[in-house]
């Protein structure tokens, strides 16, 4: 039986925010914007879709004066994706489930 995918995932960008944060430590908004190729309204937005689910947790500083913000997974945030990740794995490959 196909288990259901988690729809906060099931989203190409917070896909590919989720896919870059379970392999960077941290990953800073600039990075995370050249990375996703998104615009920084989209990825505002999905950032804040992913804090308040407590996937990711928002640091923000200042460097050389200037605001900067940065981005880490938290572990709701690796198990939720882990559980992502294993679901469509049973959709991909029916017969291993």
């Amino acid at each position: 039986m196909l288990v259901p995918l988690n729809p906060l995932l099931h989203s190409e960008l917070r896909l590919a925010i989720m896919s870059l944060l379970m392999s960077l430590e941290e990953v800073d908004f600039m990075d995370m914007l050249e990375q996703t190729e998104a615009t920084p309204g989209n990825l505002s937005v999905q950032m804040n879709k992913l804090k308040k689910a407590s996937y990711v947790k928002v640091n923000k500083t200042f460097k050389a004066n200037r605001p900067c913000t940065s981005y880490k997974i938290t572990k709701k945030g690796i198990d939720a994706f882990e559980e992502y990740v294993n679901a469509l794995k049973k959709y991909i490959f029916p017969e291993k489930s």
